[in-house]
């Protein structure tokens, strides 16, 4: 049942999301495939996958138990706050903190995740931000 459930929300979630994606306005300078092809290619991956779960259900899974369920929504918190000081603090130094915090949660000595909150944050800023040019979040030292 469950696996129903979770279908029909990414399928109502797909439609949705394809149906945001016919409003996507034109740019003055439009390519070939223009702005709305991978939104599509997107919406229709994930409606495929939702008709999976619809069709082909496994059986009831095991819930988490209350430690783990809690776990799942520190993650979620860390998420939400991550995306809340991303603005001021910068994508540098905020996926520092919110990649060591999740590394830490998945087995990792606290050390070793700060190591990869640093370089997983650089890596990725090395990246994005000055291989492929495309803007980051600016904090308060400038990067």
């Amino acid at each position: 049942m469950s696996d129903r459930v979770f279908g029909a929300v990414g399928l109502a979630l797909a439609a949705f999301y394809i149906w945001a994606a016919t409003i996507i306005p034109d740019s003055f300078m439009v390519d070939a495939i223009g702005p709305r092809t991978f939104p599509y290619i997107v919406g229709t991956i994930m409606a495929l996958s939702s008709l999976v779960f619809i069709f082909r259900p496994a059986g009831e899974p095991d819930w988490p138990a209350f430690r783990e369920l809690s776990e799942i929504g520190f993650a979620a918190a860390v998420m939400f706050l991550y995306s809340w000081v991303l603005p001021e603090l910068g994508f540098v130094i905020s996926t520092i903190f919110a990649t060591a915090y999740l590394t830490w949660r998945l087995g990792t000595k606290p050390l070793a995740s700060l190591v990869t909150g640093f370089g997983t944050s650089v890596g990725i800023y090395v990246v994005f931000h000055l291989i492929l040019g495309l803007s980051l979040a600016k904090g308060p030292l400038g990067f």
